[in-house]
């Protein structure tokens, strides 16, 4: 498991569209497999789940991303995790290809 954690002073509703877009243009195997929206009062918060498969690692894997905002004038929390990219049965080996997939993320971000 790798995990990326940010806090941004962007558009959320942009921020959120540029992870997507970007993700699934820049994988031939990425697919966005689920999402959640929730707005409560001024407060937003955004779950996608994406999986793309790993070359390096032959198996698929996937990242979770949660973007969150308190109010329109605090900054966006992002929060990314990717899992499954190791081929051990009791620990985890070659989890070069979760290390990629966020790396992925974070050049996408501002």
């Amino acid at each position: 498991m790798a995990k990326l954690e940010r806090h941004l002073y962007t558009d959320f509703h942009g921020l959120l569209l540029r992870i997507e877009q970007g993700i699934l243009h820049g994988s031939v195997s990425a697919s966005l497999e689920d999402s959640s929206d929730f707005i409560a009062g001024g407060a937003r918060c955004s779950v996608r789940v994406f999986e793309r498969f790993s070359y390096l690692g032959g198996n698929r894997l996937s990242m979770t991303v949660t973007l969150f905002q308190g109010s329109p004038e605090e900054p966006v929390h992002l929060s990314a995790i990717t899992a499954g990219g190791s081929q051990a049965v009791f620990f985890k080996i070659n989890t070069f290809g979760e290390q990629a997939f966020l790396d992925k993320l974070a050049e996408l971000l501002p």
